[in-house]
């Protein structure tokens, strides 16, 4: 990784992390210990320039910084592990998409692909993991599923997505007239196959849970 790659992705931590700090509120108020932040769209667009890995490696920077800063008492491995899978299950596979295919409908398709597996995998994980993070009868959280967490992610990655589309370009250009950003291919299948493996995990953990083989 070099120095100019490495600026970059700290430029781009340090405005995710700024984001996060600034901006940060529910959506829905029967699941409002769900917040919405903007600094998805900050690795979304470091994912764009240098490819799914790097947007994982933000992603887990950003999230461990988030959690260290306002964490009250809670486990810091769930905090940062719900935080990595809500924000790469998004930009890690956009990113792929768009080194794919380099074009608006490239990143489109990656956001729209994405989003979807964004917005599910944080149902399955909230099922799985909300009950034991905060002690409530997992038929509890399962009813909060399509009033609270399901609108919440929609809303929350249809935000992200509008505001990539429209924000990616001019900051791109921004960073290039800077000297700052060039493209990276590199690193696409390792990041693709880290999050097959989330899918896999997704699927075991829910079934163990359906079959009370976990709490």
């Amino acid at each position: 990784m070099n120095i100019k790659k490495l600026t970059t992705l700290g430029i781009l931590c340090a405005l995710a992390i700024v984001a996060n700090l600034v901006i940060s509120f529910p959506i829905i108020p029967s699941v409002a210990f769900l917040k919405y932040d903007p600094k998805d769209i900050i690795i979304i667009i470091g994912g764009f320039i240098y490819g799914p890995f790097s947007a994982m490696l933000m992603s887990l920077l950003t999230s461990i910084i988030e959690v260290l800063y306002r964490n009250a008492g809670g486990n810091i491995l769930i905090d940062v592990l719900m935080n990595v899978i809500s924000t790469c299950s998004l930009a890690c596979i956009a990113a792929y998409y768009y080194k794919k295919d380099h074009s608006k409908k490239g990143a489109i398709k990656g956001l729209v692909i994405g989003g979807i597996v964004s917005v599910t995998a944080m149902c399955l994980w909230n099922y799985i993991i909300t009950p034991i993070y905060y002690g409530m009868p997992r038929d509890v959280v399962a009813a909060m599923i399509i009033p609270g967490i399901l609108p919440f992610n929609l809303i929350k990655n249809a935000i992200n997505v509008l505001i990539v589309i429209y924000l990616y370009k001019p900051l791109v250009n921004l960073l290039r007239r800077n000297n700052l950003a060039n493209s990276d291919e590199g690193k696409v299948g390792l990041a693709f196959i880290i999050f097959v493996a989330f899918i896999i995990i997704t699927i075991i953990l829910l079934f163990l849970v359906q079959y009370g083989i976990i709490g």
